[in-house]
């Protein structure tokens, strides 16, 4: 499983609105600026995030983003696969993104690969953006 800047850039707007859960909305600029993101993505993103449910928007100056779960509700798993889809690191063995690949031809390299599949899985699953704040 390999990151794309879009689930990095997601992952930390995602920790800045976790920071300021309860504070009321959070501008677009104040995330670009503290985390270095280019606006324009973030706004691609954070589009993204809220088509899924995952942040609502208000429009005006006391307008931005805030999260409509509590940080607790939200895990990485769920949006690194938002972004980028699989966490398993070929197709063939993803519960949810499964695609026939070469090594299906090998019973013992498909179970190496089930293996780290579920580990990476699991943490992803287990850990909420409450974690990643404390």
């Amino acid at each position: 499983m390999k990151l794309s800047k879009k689930s990095e850039y997601a992952c930390l707007a995602l920790i800045d609105l976790s920071e300021n859960y309860g504070k009321g909305y959070i501008k677009i600029i104040n995330i670009a600026q503290r985390w270095s993101i280019p606006k324009k993505f973030l706004e691609q993103i954070l589009i993204t995030l809220k088509t899924s449910g995952f942040v609502k928007s208000k429009k005006g100056s006391e307008g931005g983003y805030k999260l409509t779960k509590t940080p607790e509700q939200i895990s990485l798993a769920e949006i690194i696969r938002l972004m980028d889809g699989a966490l398993a690191p070929v197709e063939s063995v993803s519960k949810y993104f499964y695609e026939i690949t070469p090594i299906e031809q090998h019973k013992k390299l498909i179970s190496v690969f089930i293996d780290i599949r579920d580990y990476v899985a699991d943490k992803l699953e287990k850990t909420t953006f409450a974690d990643l704040i404390k």
